[in-house]
């Protein structure tokens, strides 16, 4: 008996998951992680911003504001719990994965 191969046709793909960071890491390191991947999403927002700004020195940029004082809580959120460990052989295991999805 002879098997024929079936094409598949996918579908347009709309979503992709990227695992940004998958690791067990030392205090400092996981604080070091956390803290350049969250300021660079900070920075990306203030440069939004500036942006913004030059094109219109009345622009609403609240959301924007809103956007980065919540990435700097979240920050000091997961600062403090790495902080409160108080064993420094605790390592943390820190999953990080971006989903991306493409909308119309």
């Amino acid at each position: 008996m002879e098997t024929k191969e079936m094409a598949i046709v996918n579908a347009t793909q709309t979503q992709e998951n990227i695992q940004l960071v998958d690791g067990t890491f030392t205090g400092p390191e996981a604080s070091n992680i956390i803290t350049n991947l969250i300021n660079e999403k900070i920075n990306f927002h203030k440069i939004q911003r500036l942006q913004k700004w030059e094109d219109d020195h009345s622009v609403n940029t609240s959301d924007l504001d809103d956007r980065i004082h919540q990435l700097r809580k979240e920050k000091e959120k997961a600062l403090n719990f790495i902080n409160s460990q108080k064993d420094t052989k605790t390592r943390f295991k820190i999953n990080g994965i971006l989903e991306i999805t493409a909308e119309e």
